[in-house]
């Protein structure tokens, strides 16, 4: 799961799109903030203690968080191509995530 998951998190923070195209005046430093936000959570992901299941279902629930934060910013913000790869990236690991958090947090 975690392999995977950081080689879409990588493409997508190298291709994401250095200016946003949304009507929002602020959407040009939203879409910076979202994609430090996207980045700090793939570091937390492979800093994650796994022997551990409560620090995990922690560091899983946060990511999951982050994931719909920058989803909504990618809606906001982006267009087109960019904004279609953009919320695929997050929303997949999202869902990832909040799979693993159903199956394995149980309790935590």
């Amino acid at each position: 799961m975690r392999r995977s998951t950081f080689t879409v998190l990588a493409l997508s923070l190298a291709t994401a799109p250095a200016l946003a195209q949304g009507g929002d005046a602020t959407c040009p430093r939203d879409v910076v903030v979202a994609q430090s936000m996207q980045r700090q959570a793939l570091d937390q992901l492979e800093q994650a203690e796994l022997s551990d299941i409560a620090k995990s279902c922690r560091v899983w629930r946060r990511h999951v968080d982050t994931m719909r934060r920058v989803a909504a910013v990618y809606g906001r913000c982006l267009s087109g191509g960019e904004r279609n790869a953009g919320l695929a990236q997050v929303q997949g690991s999202e869902k990832e995530f909040a799979e693993a958090i159903r199956t394995r947090c149980k309790g935590q």
